[in-house]
């Protein structure tokens, strides 16, 4: 089972969160981004854009933060923050 949690802070203080969990044997990158976009869709935001520091810190981490400069929208927090807990 793949597992995403997602979560919303504003001033260092959670708001929202959500977990996406993909059953299929689909590949992790798709995985990924399957999730992101059902977390995007539950939050009602747009979809970030990957940057080069978000993609360095998620291939780290399996964890990264989008804040505003990954957003063409404006958004009303400080960032969001994506992190895989549960891999096949």
């Amino acid at each position: 089972m793949f597992r995403l949690w997602a979560k919303i802070y504003t001033n260092n203080h959670l708001i929202k969160d959500i977990t996406i969990e993909d059953p299929t044997k689909d590949t992790r990158t798709h995985k990924i981004f399957n999730a992101l976009e059902q977390v995007c869709y539950g939050f009602d935001l747009s979809k970030p854009i990957w940057l080069n520091s978000t993609i360095d810190e998620f291939k780290r981490h399996s964890k990264t933060r989008f804040n505003q400069d990954a957003f063409v929208d404006r958004i009303d927090f400080d960032y969001l923050e994506i992190q895989i807990i549960e891999e096949d």
